[in-house]
């Protein structure tokens, strides 16, 4: 059998993919599994997988439609038995990438976008299920295969190298972390549709940088992001100036993944780095509840404390759903929302943890 696991939306939504990808090694132990992912540091997190055959990777924005179509005739040759759009994938694009790959069997979950044309697109289908995490929503896909979960327990997998473990070991001792309370911070979000509208403001986490590093002497606040936060951080660093704010220079979202084990504490809005966290089991994580967050997208299996956000007030769903579209409102009204976080309530957070 020969299955192919679709996550184009999302790096972090890959990393939710991955129990789903144990679970089917350990339902069809002979299958040839592959997985399809449109973003390069997806492909990356999935190195060194030992469940997985191969790894296709194509930005479509990247090459252009007719090299896609190209790249996509070529996964159609490969005539694959079964196809699965992982969760949360609602762009009806990806379930059109689905049919051109043609396998025999399409599986995917309904949408809120769904409609008739799903019944050509896709030949096996499962309602969503917005109560339960987007790992779960992947595992109940398996009973359209006539199959269960096997595992005891599930978590996010990250086969990370030894390489990769010592140069985070070597970040940690040249700024001495095992003596520290070390507090990671990132302050990015998701770059499609308008997700970067849920970023806490840049001007609050310079505040509670100035306040933490002030109040607690013991902490050493870790600055991770890439090139999506190189903007950011660069402020924070020259405003939020101290010796206890460290911006590692990592390589990969691997190594930044690997120096997250030297975390005692990981604060974030729902993000990709949120899961990773999750994924290294960063003891205590912290999160400041953003329009999109929800029971499917909170950190899988793992304890965290949430700063409520008062202008959400649990109308999440009605600002963001998976129905292939950003989140609802103007700039100027999801602005006002995350500014309704106050900084001294997530220093507050923190301070509770580290107690």
């Amino acid at each position: 059998m020969k299955i192919l696991v679709i996550s184009m939306a999302g790096i972090g939504d890959t990393l939710i993919a991955t129990p789903l990808i144990h679970e089917l090694r350990a339902n069809f132990p002979d299958a040839m599994i592959d997985v399809l992912v449109r973003w390069a540091p997806a492909k990356d997190l999935l190195a060194g997988n030992p469940h997985l055959r191969r790894v296709h990777q194509c930005d479509f924005s990247e090459v252009g439609a007719p090299a896609f179509l190209k790249f996509l005739a070529g996964l159609r040759k490969e005539r694959y038995d079964v196809s699965i759009n992982t969760h949360p994938q609602s762009k009806v694009e990806y379930r059109v990438v689905a049919r051109i790959i043609g396998a025999t069997q399409r599986l995917s979950h309904i949408y809120d976008n769904s409609t008739f044309l799903d019944e050509w697109l896709i030949t096996h289908k499962l309602a969503q299920d917005y109560a339960i995490h987007s790992a779960d929503n992947n595992l109940k896909l398996l009973s359209l295969l006539g199959k269960a979960p096997k595992l005891a327990e599930h978590g996010f997998e990250l086969f990370l190298t030894p390489e990769e473990m010592a140069t985070a070991k070597n970040i940690a001792d040249q700024n001495r972390l095992a003596a520290r309370r070390v507090v990671g911070i990132h302050v990015g979000s998701g770059k499609t549709k308008n997700l970067r509208m849920k970023r806490w403001p840049v001007d609050n986490y310079i505040a509670l940088i100035q306040k933490l590093t002030s109040a607690r002497l013991d902490v050493t606040v870790l600055l991770f992001g890439g090139p999506e936060e190189k903007e950011e951080n660069a402020r924070i660093a020259a405003e939020a100036a101290h010796p206890n704010l460290v911006i590692p220079k990592t390589r990969s979202i691997r190594e930044a993944a690997a120096l997250m084990k030297h975390c005692e504490v990981f604060l974030s809005v729902d993000n990709v780095m949120m899961h990773f966290a999750a994924a290294m089991k960063v003891p205590k994580q912290v999160l400041i509840e953003s329009m999109t967050f929800g029971p499917s997208l909170e950190p899988y299996g793992r304890p965290y404390r949430l700063v409520k956000n008062p202008a959400v007030h649990g109308r999440n769903l009605d600002y963001y759903r998976y129905d292939g579209k950003g989140i609802r409102g103007s700039e100027e009204e999801l602005r006002k929302i995350m500014e309704a976080v106050k900084v001294d309530d997530v220093f507050a957070a923190i301070t509770e943890v580290l107690s």
